[in-house]
């Protein structure tokens, strides 16, 4: 896991396994989104998520390209918005993927401000 709102493209024409900037269309319009979400998170909006064994990863403004980050060749967010139209965006939550029952008030104050801000945006 991490802390990081990704968005279109998770794949890129060469399948280079991090690195490559995988343009949309309409990416303008994903980093827009993205960053309506990451901005109103407290960790998000820092680009260091600090996560255990990945310490120095850091996204600008909280946001990445799928591609960029790593590539996912027939993801679900791709596919959609290929073959749907639907401007979908995946957001990392945590540096845990299954955080513990106890955490959970936590994340829910991390992300309300940013959700509420993505569904104004939508």
């Amino acid at each position: 896991g991490s802390v990081v709102a990704s968005y279109p493209y998770d794949d890129s024409p060469t399948h280079s396994p991090t690195g490559v900037y995988s343009k949309s269309a309409d990416d303008e319009v994903f980093k827009y989104l993205a960053k309506a979400y990451a901005s109103h998170h407290p960790i998000m909006r820092t680009g260091k998520p600090n996560c255990p064994g990945e310490e120095g990863e850091t996204f600008p403004d909280g946001i990445t390209n799928g591609a960029q980050w790593y590539d996912v060749e027939g993801g679900m967010q791709d596919y959609n918005y290929v073959w749907a139209n639907c401007f979908e965006i995946t957001l990392e939550l945590s540096c845990c993927k299954y955080p513990p029952t106890s955490e959970l008030p936590k994340e829910w104050e991390n992300n309300r401000e940013s959700l509420l801000a993505f569904i104004e945006k939508v």
